[in-house]
């Protein structure tokens, strides 16, 4: 059976037309930037997100080789170890100190990166870098807190104690690391005319993640509202949009990466430089995939609404359960969202508002679709059966004569004598 001709939509007027393309192009670019606040917000500003990132950094083998080099120089740059030595060699050795300095530097180094290897060594690590996170946060949401300081102009944090215990449990003896000079470990995280900016900045991405993510919505929406007659198209649009966004947002990163892996990194830091941007961007390229993964779905789901032949068979096919099996629709339906839940590939999937969300719109499609297919395949009229002990259907009773054939028939009209029997 072919679906019925649905009767030609009146066309667009060209100012509807331009509304729902500055829509939706308003709606794409605010997606982007959406994207990059909500990275901020869940990789930049949690804490629990920098550890797990801090975890994944500390683990890292080219990073563990970046910071055994840092960590042995700094103490090579602030402490005379070829005096150091001076003090330990006999007298008539004095003038092997040198050689035995630059001799021992390079076994330092191996000797700090298996240290770092050690889960006590890691757990310090992440421990520092949690706590120098959470007072970088408190400080940009105008907190304060022991170690943060704004005197001389900037913003500091005092990291002495702990470069100390760092260099205790590496093995540095405590005389030598006594020669550190006090500043050693004081990080300068802002000037002062960069504070207000930023904590300005820090306020605006809290409220922007959500905002926008809203906007987005709202304006996909009314689009999609306003093109009568032409909906499927710019669901399609939007779906492309989206698409777009995550492809966007995935080149961005890789671009990115490779220029300060290349241009702004420390020679000698590059492959460190890159695994730490790959690790401190991990969320950033999650959200790309999944603003791709959404927008090929809004794509496919346009182009399954569509009329190009293998839609239209497809769901020919599926109008029967789709117009009148609804438990089974929506059962099916729920198992796989149950399933997709469990699986929780994106972040959507593992938070409450971004469950609910995809199932209100799954639940539209569903609903839209079904709404599709009565209208194309409509259900054929049932046949009622007959009811116990009422009238029996009425037949044609010339039907149930039976055919006499031509030697047996015998007219009333014929003559007497032929009625007869022979003998």
């Amino acid at each position: 059976m072919a679906a019925p001709t649905a009767q030609a939509a009146a066309p667009l007027s060209r100012k509807r037309r331009i509304a729902i393309w500055t829509l939706l192009v308003l709606a794409t670019i605010l997606a982007l930037v959406a994207i990059l606040t909500t990275w901020v917000k869940r990789q930049m500003l949690d804490n629990t997100a920098w550890n797990q990132a801090t975890t994944q950094v500390i683990e890292d083998p080219q990073v563990q080789t970046a910071l055994a080099n840092y960590t042995v120089n700094q103490i090579y740059s602030n402490i005379n170890v070829a005096k150091a030595l001076e003090k330990r060699l006999p007298p008539q050795l004095d003038p092997l100190a040198p050689t035995l300095a630059g001799a021992l530097q390079q076994p330092a180094i191996q000797g700090v990166k298996l240290a770092l290897t050690r889960p006590r060594i890691q757990q310090l690590f992440i421990r520092v870098s949690g706590i120098a996170h959470q007072k970088l946060i408190n400080v940009l949401e105008n907190k304060t807190g022991y170690g943060i300081s704004t005197g001389s102009g900037n913003v500091t944090l005092n990291l002495h104690e702990l470069v100390v215990e760092v260099g205790t449990e590496l093995g540095i003896s405590s005389s030598t690391l006594a020669r550190l000079p006090a500043t050693a470990g004081t990080v300068t995280l802002m000037k002062s005319n960069q504070l207000s900016a930023a904590q300005t900045g820090v306020q605006a991405v809290r409220k922007l993640s959500v905002w926008l993510l809203v906007g987005v919505f709202v304006l996909y929406g009314i689009a999609i509202w306003l093109a009568r007659g032409a909906r499927r198209a710019t669901l399609r649009n939007a779906g492309i949009g989206l698409a777009l966004v995550g492809i966007i947002v995935l080149v961005l990163r890789q671009l990115l990466g490779n220029y300060i892996t290349t241009s702004l990194a420390t020679p000698g830091y590059e492959p460190a430089t890159h695994r730490l941007w790959l690790i401190g961007t991990s969320i950033l390229g999650q959200i790309g995939q999944a603003t791709l993964l959404y927008g090929v779905i809004v794509v496919l789901g346009a182009v399954f609404a569509g009329p190009t032949a293998p839609a239209v068979w497809l769901r020919q096919r599926l109008a029967p359960i789709l117009n009148d099996r609804q438990g089974i629709v929506w059962g099916g339906v729920a198992f796989i969202y149950l399933l997709l839940i469990l699986w929780g590939g994106t972040h959507a999937l593992r938070v409450w508002w971004g469950i609910l969300l995809l199932a209100g719109l799954i639940a539209i499609g569903v609903v839209a679709l079904r709404r599709q297919t009565l209208q194309e395949f409509p259900s054929g009229p049932k046949l009622e059966p007959a009811t116990a002990g009422g009238p029996p259907p009425a037949t044609d009773d010339r039907a149930e004569l039976p055919t006499l054939h031509r030697e047996d028939a015998i007219s009333d009209d014929a003559p007497e004598q032929a009625k007869k029997p022979t003998t």
